[in-house]
């Protein structure tokens, strides 16, 4: 069974409700791959899931800690998130660069994926900030230096671009619509498995003794719209992109 540490794909909404007079405030978790999980967990899967309010104090610090996993997919956490753990960022003391660590870990044997989101590749107003990071040296594409979204409303559709490879074989040529994705430029060594308006959708990467891959757009709303998430091939491209990332398509 493929292990997959999911990092990020929730967030905390606060608000302020104003009734009449009287506004009051309060705070609520939402967990953005929920159909995602389900549909993993239907392929065979074992996902754990790293909340984006844990993943500063909780992502593993080691290689041993990484070990336990096949593949981490980072979807809509942006690298200050992992840069800082609460003992660097609250009490001033050193702790692993983990985004060296993955780079090291892929190197060596481990599959990373990264959906996009706002807070992936270079993301909203560039908060993700993944450019000129090891994260970026080791993935499929180049990002941009600035804000890398573009906005779909009209919806868009991806083509596959190479029906033979593992992680596309036996998807429709043309997928569902999307409301978004982010531009990237292709590396020169890397696959380009699906394109988007001309631009890159999914690519694939051989990296040292790993592999990584790229999904411009997201695997939830808003990018992801219901047309797409009940796509019959929804379930089936993640859970083979996870698969080959994890080295069992041989």
């Amino acid at each position: 069974m493929v292990k997959v540490l999911l990092a990020g794909e929730s967030w905390v909404s606060a608000t302020i409700d104003h009734k009449g007079y009287d506004p009051f405030a309060h705070t609520q978790v939402e967990i953005g791959c929920e159909r995602l999980l389900a549909a993993l967990a239907a392929e065979g899967v074992e996902v754990t899931h790293l909340r984006s309010h844990d993943v500063a104090e909780k992502f593993p610090q080691t290689l041993e800690e990484l070990g336990a996993y096949d593949v981490v997919l980072l979807s809509d956490v942006g690298s200050n998130t992992l840069l800082l753990h609460p003992d660097t960022f609250t009490r001033g003391r050193p702790t692993p660069n983990r985004l060296k660590l993955l780079r090291e870990w892929v190197q060596g044997g481990g599959g990373l994926m990264m959906a996009g989101g706002y807070l992936s590749f270079q993301g909203f107003e560039g908060k993700a900030n993944y450019h000129r990071t090891p994260i970026e040296e080791i993935l499929p594409v180049d990002l941009d230096p600035f804000d890398d979204r573009v906005e779909t409303p009209e919806g868009v559709r991806a083509q596959v671009v190479r029906a033979d490879h593992p992680v596309v074989a036996g998807l429709d040529p043309e997928w569902p619509i999307l409301l978004g994705y982010q531009h990237t430029t292709l590396k020169p060594d890397a696959e380009l498995l699906a394109t988007v308006e001309g631009d890159v959708m999914l690519a694939a990467r051989r990296v040292g003794k790993g592999r990584t891959l790229a999904f411009t757009s997201d695997i939830s709303p808003h990018w992801a719209p219901e047309e797409f998430m009940s796509w019959d091939g929804y379930r089936k491209l993640f859970a083979q992109a996870l698969t080959w990332l994890a080295g069992r398509d041989s």
